[in-house]
């Protein structure tokens, strides 16, 4: 999946810093507004949501934690669309990306141990899977380490330096499908998060 552009705003005076403690809220059932989007979404904005995961890390602000989001909704876990945002302490989205029930399943695959899983085993690594999405593990400082190297598929070479010469910048780090491993940090040069590493596959 591609993700859906960034909001044009950006809250003011923004840099990373060190993550503190996240604190994790997941429901199955939560009451939430649909989100705003730029592009066609597979699931009905009035359609039930299925389930959510909610942490709030340290991330664009070096005292105010943001609010990272998964929601997942549709019919069923197994045909639905999950959106993933980022908003800032002031209620600025600064990141969002729609991905499907199938991005969030398709990595089951490596634990499979036999050919095939009952829907039972594929909702339960859905709601697995969503739980651990922002596992403190997930949270890299520094976004950028001292042996990872340029990636210029990802990101420009001006904004990738400016974030390896932060060592408090905070990157964040998840998979879509098997393989897509996509990196993100807030980066203080384009007042913006960016995609500045992939990894896997």
């Amino acid at each position: 999946m591609v993700a859906l552009p960034l909001a044009c705003s950006a809250p003011a005076d923004r840099a990373a810093a060190p993550p503190g403690p996240a604190s994790a809220d997941t429901t199955d059932s939560p009451a939430l507004e649909p989100m705003d989007t730029t592009a066609a979404s597979v699931a009905d904005a009035q359609s039930d949501t299925l389930k959510a995961v909610r942490v709030r890390h340290l991330f664009s602000s070096p005292s105010s934690p943001d609010l990272f989001q998964l929601v997942l909704r549709g019919d069923s876990l197994l045909s639905s669309e999950a959106t993933f945002s980022i908003t800032a302490a002031d209620g600025t989205v600064i990141f969002r990306e729609s991905l499907s029930s199938a991005d969030l399943e398709a990595a089951m695959v490596y634990e499979m141990k036999t050919p095939g899983a009952t829907r039972q085993e594929r909702e339960a690594y859905l709601r697995r899977r969503m739980d651990e999405f922002f596992a403190e593990r997930n949270f890299r400082k520094p976004a950028v380490r001292p042996n990872d190297t340029f990636q210029p598929n990802t990101t420009d070479r001006a904004t990738w330096d400016d974030l390896r010469r932060r060592p408090d910048a905070i990157g964040f780090e998840y998979k879509v499908g098997k393989e897509d491993g996509r990196r993100i940090a807030w980066s203080p040069l384009k007042k913006q998060v960016v995609r500045y590493a992939s990894f896997g596959g």
